[in-house]
């Protein structure tokens, strides 16, 4: 008799399956729901100076928790990784949740971001080691769509918990969770086997370049927020640490976009910078040039997250589907959505097309973020899968922070009345579309040798 075929909730996939896909619910809640509690816990703690920091220590926390997260799992395993990282958030979700001052949530938010970094890259090692080629995809896209529920809830809730309980519950109402998620996830990764290799070069130094790159992120965000005489010495800082920490984070050849693992590394930053980018001006936009309500500018970004989840379903019930094929799809789908979101600048066209232009987007992204997940697990060998994995992560932020930074120069110059908001849009929009066609220039280089690794040994979970 046949066995019957693997799949995400059969009875050996079924516990970790849960256990993950909770934990990244987790973590997106509360990436979506702390900036809509934040306004309330500055108000209450007397720090609206510090507004930013609990963002920016997330942050670069968050890239250093990569880069520890990815040399633990190449030394002792993704089952060491990920039940520190899920300790270390929990510890921070813990201390943000009781702090009495700002600079207690800021060190409870750096803590947050650390653990998170070592979940984020935990998954991919995970998902390396516990699931057969054939299923990734299907993994990778349940990944995606569990990043959608809190994008529709999470600002809504945790408005009801902020003003019907108190802000301190956005955080504290996480923990019963976060220790579900280890009972389902850790006790079913406990006959991964062992590592064969003492990790990454340079392992021990590595750190330190992941806090210099984040360093220089934050630098830039706050750069791109001003406007000033401090600005370009800021800026120019936070460009020089940046590159020398990313010189000894990424892999050779990013830059370049050189053929294997390089340009799939590029690609998820590529992918991060030109989606995020627009993703966070075209609220702004619809607010300030066609008055739309707070709730009725932040629906194209449903729309968006809907046409994400959509994809991402879809490319995992086709995983014999070259996967650097369905990359360029995803980068194309990615460069007319964000090219077409411009219209939103075009005076008498109103912002009516966000919706659609938007739900075109996310319709790329959810095409795109997977597949390039499933080409680096086929082209990270496994006794590197930790690291290459923290680079991917790396990357991605990257992406995102530089381009939102640049998104935050054009409206700071809008603001100050050196181009009009329309044109700061337009060219906002301009930029990121020449990235996204970039993208999928270079999708093609990304491929695996062996057709994105569809078949090939991996280790599986035991059965129960």
């Amino acid at each position: 008799m046949e066995a019957p075929a693997a799949g995400l909730f059969d009875r050996r996939h079924r516990l970790p399956t849960s256990g993950l896909l909770l934990l990244v619910t987790l973590v997106a809640f509360e990436a979506m729901a702390v900036g809509t509690a934040m306004p309330t816990v500055v108000a209450e703690l007397d720090g609206l100076a510090w507004y930013g920091w609990p963002f920016s220590a997330y942050l670069v926390a968050s890239v250093i928790g990569m880069v520890v997260g990815g040399d633990l799992g190449d030394r002792r395993g993704p089952r060491s990784a990920l039940g520190a990282g899920v300790a270390v958030f929990g510890a921070g979700l813990l201390a943000a949740g009781l702090a009495g001052s700002m600079a207690l949530l800021v060190a409870a938010r750096a803590v947050q971001g650390l653990g998170g970094g070592l979940i984020a890259v935990s998954l991919y090692v995970v998902a390396g080691q516990a699931y057969g080629a054939s299923l990734r995809p299907r993994l990778f896209g349940a990944i995606s769509a569990a990043w959608v529920l809190p994008a529709l809830v999470g600002p809504v809730l945790a408005g009801l918990v902020t003003t019907h309980a108190s802000w301190r519950w956005v955080f504290l109402g996480l923990l019963p969770l976060v220790t579900v998620s280890v009972l389902l996830v850790l006790p079913a990764l406990r006959d991964l086997a062992a590592p064969t290799s003492s990790g990454a070069p340079g392992g021990r130094a590595r750190p330190a370049w992941a806090a210099l790159a984040g360093i220089g992120i934050g630098a830039l965000q706050v750069a791109g927020q001003r406007l000033d005489l401090a600005a370009p010495a800021l800026a120019a800082g936070g460009l020089v640490a940046l590159a020398l920490g990313l010189r000894r984070l990424l892999p050779a050849g990013v830059v370049r976009a050189r053929a294997g693992l390089p340009a799939v590394v590029g690609a998820r930053g590529l992918l991060a910078g030109a989606f995020f980018g627009m993703d966070v001006l075209l609220p702004l936009a619809l607010t300030q040039l066609h008055g739309f309500s707070p709730t009725a500018a932040g629906l194209p970004l449903t729309a968006g997250a809907v046409g994400w989840a959509t994809a991402s379903q879809l490319q995992g019930r086709h995983p014999a589907v070259s996967r650097a094929r369905l990359l360029r799809v995803g980068f194309v789908l990615l460069a007319v959505g964000v090219g077409a979101s411009a219209l939103v600048a075009v005076p008498g066209v109103g912002g009516w097309p966000a919706y659609a232009t938007w739900a075109v987007a996310g319709l790329g992204m959810g095409l795109g973020m997977p597949s390039v997940g499933v080409l680096l697990l086929a082209q990270s060998p496994e006794h590197r899968r930790g690291a290459d994995s923290a680079a991917f992560q790396i990357a991605d932020v990257t992406g995102a922070a530089l381009c939102v930074g640049l998104v935050g120069v054009l409206v700071a110059a809008a603001t100050a009345a050196l181009l009009p908001l329309p044109g700061a849009v337009a060219v906002a929009a301009a930029a990121l579309t020449g990235l996204a066609l970039v993208g999928a220039v270079v999708a093609p280089r990304a491929a695996a040798p062996a057709e994105e690794g569809v078949a090939g040994p991996t280790t599986t979970l035991a059965a129960s």
